[in-house]
């Protein structure tokens, strides 16, 4: 984690293109070699932090109170995760604005951060699928194959992905940041057919 603090703070002080993997190994205290044992390019070292939170999201979906349904899980998990000042601290809130409008100006990041998106999509289909099944492995497993499954997570991950990338590229100082906007997008959910339909069933 250390190797991406230092490649977020030199990103943001002297700009994407200014810095070398070189630049990132040194400030992080390690030598290039180690640098490239972990990441093919320096894009992909601030992969990780874009990690933290999309991993915190998911796991507060997992972690919410079980009598809430899978809509009120999720927007309970955002309200978490999402929330200024709730576990995550104003400067590492800052952090996360700039380093996601950086995204949006370089193609190799914009790819680091649409595979963290995507990755997290899986890990919602698993925590949902889990908090559906009632604790029964073999019912979560076979949840988590449904397409229907699949498709509410890909949803709810772009509800919040969207109101966080318009949050970041604004040149407002909003401190609510993107809760609102994630919120209201993920009202959509509210009448999704959770439930497979009789051709999903097996």
């Amino acid at each position: 984690m250390e190797i991406a603090r230092a490649a977020a703070r030199l990103f943001a002080d002297q700009g994407l293109r200014a810095t070398r993997a070189e630049d990132i190994a040194k400030a992080a205290g390690v030598a290039p070699r180690t640098f490239y044992r972990y990441f093919a390019a320096k894009e992909e070292a601030i992969a990780p932090l874009y990690a933290l939170g999309a991993e915190r999201w998911v796991r507060a979906v997992r972690d919410a109170p079980a009598e809430l349904s899978p809509p009120e899980a999720l927007e309970h998990a955002v309200r978490h995760t999402l929330t200024p000042g709730a576990g995550v601290s104003a400067p590492s809130w800052e952090w996360a604005r700039a380093l996601i409008r950086l995204a949006g100006s370089s193609p190799a990041l914009r790819k680091v951060w649409a595979e963290v998106c995507h990755a997290t999509e899986r890990g919602l289909v698993e925590a949902l699928a889990a908090r559906m099944s009632g604790g029964d492995d073999n019912v979560a497993a076979r949840r988590a194959a449904a397409p229907r499954l699949h498709f509410a997570a890909a949803v709810a991950g772009a509800a919040v992905r969207v109101a966080t990338e318009h949050w970041a590229s604004s040149s407002s100082r909003d401190a609510r940041g993107p809760l609102e906007q994630a919120l209201l997008n993920l009202e959509v959910l509210r009448d999704f057919a959770w439930e497979d339909g009789p051709a999903e069933r097996g």
